[in-house]
């Protein structure tokens, strides 16, 4: 071991130093602070020479700091994202969309919220997705990115099955009675009609009885629901058919027999009551009754002559 006096280090086994202990001793700094410490003193002393321009670059990274804190701060990151996205060559120049019948492209870009500066890159698919699905005909929606400016939607819309009536609006209802839309047009007029408050969920199972009797099936006008729990059914000559709460396939078999038979449906009837199982009840129209009161009265006279004469 070596040792030397006055302020001199020791140095001893290994290499390492130690700094004199006492009153007024420096500290010693961990080996990567020393490398800082000598490496800003050289900068400092000028033995190291400093890069050209480094004052410029430095002013105009503060600026940019100092800029992105603001555009953060005041909430315009998006629309700053968004047009320098769509400057670099990603802004949205095509939108495709398929499989809409019903719905409008126009409310489907409105929705999108598109203009002439969106970038693809900024474009939320998800909340596109779930706009889209708020339109009244949509049943699903895709929306796809397709680089590096178009944008694709896929649209799956909702089966018409037949128009609502309840009280005075109208509106076109699903297999299942949902309701899509109110009716607007007339192009939907081939669609049957059903009439009265449950009558949108009770629409398919009446229409699926009525399916195996065509003959029957292809003049009903509209079927109004009563109370909830029947139907009556206006033929497309005004005859009015009370259908019972049950049994409805044998009602249709009995009065297509009917028909068969007598041609009753082509007959001056009013209605044709079926509401009890025992019996068929028929009401004639006003001129129907008024001839048959002349015939009666008829027959009467005849009636009483003959009395007479005997």
């Amino acid at each position: 071991m070596f040792s030397m006096s006055g302020n001199r280090v020791a140095e001893g086994a290994g290499g390492y130093s130690a700094m004199p202990t006492g009153a007024g001793e420096g500290v010693v700094l961990p080996r990567p602070l020393r490398r800082m410490v000598r490496s800003v003193a050289s900068l400092c002393s000028g033995r190291i020479p400093l890069p050209r321009h480094l004052g410029k670059i430095s002013l105009a990274g503060f600026y940019s700091v100092v800029a992105l804190h603001g555009v953060i701060v005041g909430g315009h990151g998006s629309e700053v994202m968004q047009s320098l996205t769509s400057t670099a060559g990603f802004s949205i120049e095509d939108v495709r969309v398929s499989g809409n019948q019903h719905t409008s492209e126009i409310d489907i870009l409105q929705l999108l919220g598109l203009d002439g500066a969106s970038s693809l890159l900024e474009l939320d698919i998800a909340g596109a997705r779930k706009a889209l699905s708020d339109l009244p005909w949509v049943e699903s929606v895709e929306v796809r990115k397709v680089y590096p400016g178009t944008v694709e939607v896929m649209l799956k819309e909702r089966q018409a099955y037949a128009i609502w009536q309840h009280g005075s609006d109208l509106s076109i209802i699903e297999r299942s009675g949902s309701v899509i839309a109110p009716l607007r047009d007339n192009k939907f007029a081939s669609l049957p009609l059903f009439v009265g408050r449950d009558a949108e969920t009770a629409a398919a199972a009446v229409e699926e009885e009525f399916s195996k009797w065509p003959a029957i099936a292809s003049r009903v006008k509209a079927f109004v629901r009563v109370a909830g729990r029947r139907w009556d059914v206006h033929l497309d000559n005004g005859i009015i058919v009370k259908l019972p709460e049950d049994h409805i396939a044998e009602a249709l078999a009995l009065l297509t027999r009917f028909d068969q038979e007598q041609q009753v449906l082509s007959r001056d009837i009013a209605a044709i009551d079926m509401r009890l199982p025992d019996r068929v009840a028929v009401r004639l129209t006003p001129e129907a009754q008024e001839r048959r009161q002349v015939v009666v009265d008829a027959r009467t006279k005849e009636l009483k002559k003959l009395e007479q004469k005997i």
